[in-house]
C-alpha cells in the first residue's frame, strides 16, 4: 500500500484550522544567566506576574513562574516555562510549554538589548499544554494549544491558539 501524495488526502488532513485561546503578556524579571554548563549555556527568567485575555479565558499569571532558556550553538534559544494561570473566576491553571526562538544573528542581537524589532524578522512559537482541574476549563486537558511570540521592550507577549 503507498502513501497517497498530499492533494490526495480529505481537505480536514490537508490543512490545520485553529481558534484564537488568548493573548498573554509576561512580566519577567532580568535574565539570569548561568552560563557555559557541562550541557548547555543556561539562562533563566523569572516571571512574578502577567495577565491573559480571551473570549472563554482571561485572568492574571501568577508569581512563580520560570522560563528556563538554553542557547544553543546554532543561535536558537529554546524555552521551557512553566506558569500559574489565575483566571478571572479564581480558577489556577497550570499552563507549560516548549518554544524556539531564531533569527538573524543582528535582530537577535537587538532583541536582547531590550530594542524593538519587526515580529516578521524572526520566528519565535510556543507549544503549551495545560492542566485544569475537573469544571469549567477542564476541555483545556484536552486541547493542543500553539502560539506565536513576540518580544517588546516591556516583555514578551503570546497569541496562543487552540488546534481544532
Amino acid at each position: 500500500m503507498s502513501i497517497p501524495a498530499f492533494d490526495e488526502l480529505p481537505a480536514l488532513l490537508q490543512s490545520v484550522q485553529t481558534r484564537p485561546l488568548f493573548v498573554m503578556r509576561l512580566d519577567v524579571k532580568p535574565i539570569v544567566t548561568v552560563g557555559a554548563t557541562p550541557g548547555p549555556f543556561r539562562r533563566i527568567g523569572i516571571v512574578p506576574s502577567g495577565t491573559f485575555a480571551g473570549e472563554r479565558l482571561s485572568g492574571k499569571v501568577l508569581d512563580g513562574g520560570s522560563d528556563w532558556q538554553t542557547v544553543r550553538s546554532d543561535g536558537s534559544t529554546t524555552l521551557d516555562v512553566r506558569l500559574i494561570l489565575q483566571t478571572d473566576d479564581g480558577t489556577n491553571i497550570t499552563m507549560a510549554y516548549r518554544g524556539i526562538r531564531h533569527g538573524a544573528t543582528d535582530v537577535i542581537q537587538r532583541l536582547e538589548k531590550g530594542e524593538e524589532v519587526d515580529p516578521a524578522s524572526y520566528y519565535f512559537r510556543i507549544n503549551p499544554v495545560f492542566e485544569a482541574p475537573a469544571g469549567k476549563y477542564e476541555w483545556l486537558n484536552r486541547a493542543i494549544a500553539v502560539g506565536t511570540g513576540h518580544r517588546f521592550t516591556y516583555g514578551p507577549v503570546y497569541s496562543v491558539f487552540e488546534v481544532l
